[in-house]
This record gives C-alpha cells, structure tokens and sequence, in this order.
C-alpha cells in the first residue's frame, strides 16, 4: 500500500515539460518586422514608383506661377546679415517664431561685428523660443566671426563662400543666394519642396542633394530664383503634409499623387491657393 501511495504522489507532483521561452525572440522580430514597414510606408509615402511620369516642366512652371503669385521667403529680414542669420535660427523652429524673435536680436545686436562679439548666454537667451538655443547661439555667434575676419563683416553672394562660413549649409546658402541677392545658384530643398517635387514625381529621391539635382535637371536656371519659393508656399498652404487640399489645388490635374477631383477651374483653385499663401506669408511676419 505504501508503495501505491508513494506512486501515486508521484504522479500527482509529476511537473509538464517546461515550454520553450521564444516569446521575446517573436517579440523582437516583430518589432524590427514593424520599424521595417514603417520605415518603407514613410519612404512610399511621397515617392512614386518609375512607371509615374510627371507632367510637362513648361506647363507646370506656368501653373505655379498662377498658384503663388508672389513668391518670396516668409523670413523678414532688411539686409543679407540679417537673413542668414534668421536662416540658421529657423531650422527645427517656425518661420513665425524667428521673425519674432529677431527684431529683439537686431536690437542688441544689429550686425556681424556686434554679434560676433557677444556673450554667449546672452546671445542664448533671445534665441531660446526657437529650440536648440544653444548651438543657434553658437553658430550666429560663430558665423558673425567668420563674417568679419573673412569678409569685412559683410555677407558673400557665391555659393563657395557661404558654404564656408559655420552653420551655413547649402539649403541657407541658397535661400541667401535667392531672396537676398537674386542669385539663382541652385534649388532650395526644405521640407515643403521634397515633399511637393515627390508627389509631383519630379524626383524618386528623398535626400535633398539628389533632390536638388533632379529639379534643376527639370527646370530652366531662369527659374531658380522664384520657382523654389513658388514650391515652399504651395506645399505650406495647399499641398499639406498629412491633408493636402487636393481639390481646391490649381496643379490637380498634372499631379499623379492627386486625393480628390478638382472642385471648379485651374485658375480658380490657382487663386484661391495663392491669396492662402499670401495671408499666411503676412500672419508669419505679423503684417
């Protein structure tokens, strides 16, 4: 009897093979399965595939030109100093945000010799509202430097030379280039004009040098100037990143990534479209 009970213990206390610990493997792979389709739906997103071909340049550039009558950069600035050093400011920041934040920095320091020989904190607590204040504090203060020793305080109109000075990249030196001295060197690739020339399908690339070498590949150097600044307010107030108004856009029809049908004539939405960028441009700069 003994021995029945000791058998019976056993069976009772008799454990089930433990179960194979691959739950955080599977978590894992779907985790990194997931960043993966994100990573391909973001990139898909504005990109179109090869067969897409975009519409004629000539029709496109005349379009435009209806759509933003008054093309122009939405940082307010009197002289070249001033607009490279709203430029630098205004990167991760608002246009709105530095246009309010300069005036108070002009006054302090109204050009380069002046802020280049600021106090650091100083210089970081009038550009705080616009994010990274610090480094922004850095760079102005460092370009207004290199602007003195190297240029006698004044502000260079080639490409080589603007490149060269701290915190300047090829995206500021071409707005600079474009707005302060009516230079087209190039094409201004911000946010708005990547993702207005992708879904355009101007371009299959989504870094902006490639970008940047597409659209002038496309457009005649005679446009460089405005054409840019023609794409940035279009894609700031008709062709919205996450709800672009496809039905009131005047460049509906010659757009392959279009949502909707167009509601009444080109040239009705073109105008709508261009007094929407020109309150904005004003709203920006406080007019």
């Amino acid at each position: 009897m003994a021995s029945k009970k000791k058998v019976t213990k056993k069976k009772l206390t008799k454990k089930a093979p433990a179960k194979k610990k691959v739950a955080p493997k599977k978590k894992a792979a779907k985790k990194k399965a997931g960043k993966e389709v994100a990573k391909s739906f973001d990139l898909a997103k504005h990109v179109l595939p090869r067969s897409v071909k975009h519409a004629d340049a000539t029709e496109l550039l005349a379009r435009f030109e209806r759509c933003i009558e008054d093309p122009t950069v939405e940082l307010r600035h009197g002289s070249p100093f001033e607009l490279v050093i709203a430029t630098i400011l205004a990167a991760q920041s608002t246009d709105r945000t530095v246009n309010q934040v300069m005036p108070k920095l002009l006054a302090r320091y109204p050009d380069a010799t002046a802020l280049a020989a600021a106090e650091q904190e100083d210089v970081e607590q009038l550009v705080l509202s616009t994010g990274f204040f610090r480094n922004k504090a850095k760079a102005i203060r460092a370009t207004s430097q290199a602007l003195v020793d190297r240029h006698a305080g004044e502000v260079p109109n080639t490409m080589e030379e603007l490149v060269a000075l701290p915190g300047v990249a090829r995206k500021t030196a071409n707005v600079v280039l474009s707005s302060a001295f009516n230079i087209g060197a190039g094409f201004i690739t911000d946010t708005h004009v990547m993702r207005v020339s992708q879904r355009l399908a101007l371009t299959r690339h989504t870094e902006p040098g490639k970008i940047e070498q597409d659209l002038c590949a496309t457009f005649p150097r005679s446009s460089w100037v405005e054409l840019p600044h023609r794409f940035t307010l279009h894609g700031r107030y008709t062709c919205l990143a996450r709800e672009p108004m496809c039905a009131d856009c005047g460049l509906n029809e010659l757009c392959p990534s279009r949502q909707a049908a167009p509601a009444d004539s080109w040239t009705e939405r073109a105008e709508r479209g261009s007094e929407r960028a020109k309150a904005g441009v004003r709203a920006s700069r406080g007019n």
